[in-house]
């Protein structure tokens, strides 16, 4: 049995764009005409493919026509590029999804991407998640790398060991005195209001597990980016672990205080990725591995 090409790029743009009209848009195709090669091609396997919704989601069955949708258009593209030659020109941008931590994001992974050779001809889909769940996303093929918290490499992938990310616990100089200061540092983070990016997040949680005794139970603010996640440290509406390239400098400027010197969070990190031979992936892995080599301990 073999998988039509065209039905197998129309699967994949239906999933990456969230709709059958987004991908009759960028097929430059009709909504009626993305139907009827997704049902054809559902047919062929025998099983549902996608979810119908808002966005449109892969099934499990869909799962793995995702990546390979995916890795066949990266392979394609390359070797488009590569029988053109430099005199083809205009070749289309070669779509890089990539799923980061929000933290590396803020800190270290963007110049990894610029640091890219100036002729690629790469347009980046970057997707944010929690590390420990990063992996996730690149299981169900809509990325084709990853920075994880996870070491053991999901199906069809390979694993490298980038460094460790330190987190310090910070808050404004005024919370420290409310809650810290002349108390048992377990006390001061049990009443102290902590400071959490999302749901999934369990960075905080973590650290406190570390602290002996029982684990405090504090109230809790979600603060669900990254920049504003320090900034409402820095303001005093909580406590929070931020990565020391960040806490440094607030630190040493006395906008925060270090409320544990000499204890910190320390978090693994992975760059997983589709085990293919591509030179795009091959370039980003070496710019990824650079990079971290850098920041990371």
């Amino acid at each position: 049995m073999a998988l039509d090409p065209v039905q197998l790029t129309t699967f994949h743009a239906v999933v990456n764009d969230g709709s059958f009209e987004a991908a009759a848009r960028s097929l430059h195709v009709t909504p009626s005409a993305v139907s009827q090669r997704i049902k054809a091609l559902e047919q062929t396997v025998g099983q549902v493919l996608v979810r119908r919704g808002k966005p449109c989601e892969p099934t499990e069955a869909g799962t793995a026509l995702v990546r390979l949708a995916g890795q066949i258009a990266l392979l394609e593209g390359e070797a488009l590029d590569a029988a053109r030659g430099p005199v083809g020109g205009g070749s289309a941008r070669t779509r890089v999804a990539v799923v980061v931590n929000a933290d590396s994001l803020a800190t270290w992974f963007l110049p990894a991407l610029a640091g890219l050779p100036a002729g690629a001809t790469l347009a980046f889909d970057i997707h944010q998640d929690d590390q420990d769940h990063t992996a996730d996303i690149l299981r169900a093929g809509t990325a084709m790398a990853a920075v994880t918290a996870q070491r053991v490499p999901v199906q069809g992938c390979r694993v490298e060991r980038l460094g460790a990310m330190r987190y310090l616990a910070m808050a404004a100089p005024a919370l420290w005195r409310a809650h810290f200061t002349g108390r048992d540092v377990r006390a001061g983070f049990g009443t102290a209001p902590m400071i959490v990016l999302n749901r999934k997040d369990r960075l905080q949680h973590r650290f406190l597990g570390t602290l002996a005794g029982r684990v405090p139970d504090p109230p809790i603010h979600y603060v669900p980016a990254a920049a504003a996640f320090v900034e409402a440290i820095r303001l005093g509406m909580g406590w929070g672990l931020v990565p020391e390239q960040i806490a440094a400098a607030d630190i040493a400027a006395g906008r925060c205080v270090e409320l544990t010197p000499g204890r910190h969070l320390d978090v693994p990190l992975y760059w997983q990725y589709w085990r293919l031979e591509s030179t795009v992936l091959a370039a980003l892995t070496d710019a990824v591995r650079g990079a971290a080599a850098t920041a990371l301990r």
